[in-house]
């Protein structure tokens, strides 16, 4: 662990943002060659929301939420989603015990920090549904008792392309409930290469040392809410915003303010105490694309039309 990262941990009440550039050096050496979608999902955490990674098999999806879960020193599950999965299988169950004659609670894997839902469009609407309420509320309700989750509770759902067999296309509520739609996409040769070399990324993952905690966290986060919005940038976002509702559909206001806090997370990770209009049209594609089109790699070319047809203030 390095210096700064050291001091991030040790000193928890000033907690310098440039940790933040150590944990995307760190979560590259895992993922390598991607730090454009590894900084969109950090700021997808520091912004408090979900994220969505849309791809096809073994380009490294899950082992992104390993790498991020070792990197933050949080505890996460994972749920593989498949045909017959139950909404109690993500959210737990209420068993009878026979000695007290009473149901007890028995908490299901989505009591935990990050919580991987791989290939989440692989499971019927209902078991999809499981994680609304967690995902909007972050506390999940069982036979009318409601039982909190953790407060920096953070998804990351694979989602595989539509056109594969077997899948269950996302309803339009729940794609909403994720702040942010990547692809990780295949390496380029260099990449690769080096990805080669190192063998087992997974196994590479296990190995990374912690550089943030909850309490750093939470000092980020609360960092992010503070960052300065002007006139000129929230006219730029709201320009964008009516952008897309030329046919009666579009973003709606919670995406606005969803694209405002990722515009202050993306600030904080370079370490300014402003919003640019530069950071609204860097992730501008990664928040509209899967609410434009439903899908994130049709939605991201949907998005950046979007972006070329609004003038940088």
């Amino acid at each position: 662990m390095n210096h700064r990262a050291t001091a991030a941990i040790t000193q928890l009440e000033v907690v310098p943002s440039t940790v933040l550039l150590d944990v995307i050096d760190q979560l590259e050496t895992v993922l390598i060659g991607k730090r454009e979608q590894l900084t969109m999902a950090l700021a997808c955490l520091l912004a408090r929301g979900h994220l969505l990674i849309e791809d096809v098999p073994g380009v490294g999806k899950t082992t992104l939420a390993h790498a991020l879960s070792a990197t933050l020193g949080v505890d996460w599950k994972r749920v593989q989603f498949t045909s017959d999965l139950l909404p109690a299988d993500v959210v737990g169950v209420s068993i009878l015990d026979n000695h007290d004659n009473r149901f007890h609670f028995q908490r299901g894997p989505v009591f935990t920090s990050i919580l991987l839902a791989d290939e989440i469009n692989r499971a019927p609407p209902r078991a999809q549904s499981a994680l609304l309420e967690a995902m909007e509320e972050r506390q999940v309700t069982v036979d009318g008792t409601t039982h909190a989750l953790d407060d920096g509770f953070f998804v990351i759902a694979t989602q595989n392309p539509a056109d594969q067999q077997g899948a269950y296309p996302l309803p339009q509520s729940q794609l909403d409930r994720f702040l942010v739609g990547i692809e990780l996409g295949y390496p380029d040769a260099a990449s690769e290469r080096a990805l080669l070399a190192q063998g087992d990324q997974r196994q590479h993952a296990k190995t990374l040392q912690p550089l943030l905690n909850d309490a750093s966290l939470k000092s980020l986060r609360e960092r992010c809410e503070a960052v300065h919005l002007s006139d000129p940038v929230l006219d730029y976002i709201q320009a964008l915003l009516s952008a897309t509702r030329t046919d009666g559909t579009g973003l709606s206001p919670r995406a606005g303010l969803n694209l405002v806090r990722l515009g202050r997370a993306c600030a904080v990770i370079e370490q300014r105490d402003h919003v640019l209009p530069d950071d609204v049209r860097r992730v501008f594609p990664v928040l509209a694309g899967h609410r434009l089109t439903g899908q994130v790699k049709s939605g991201h070319s949907a998005a950046q039309a979007v972006l070329a047809q609004v003038a940088m203030p």
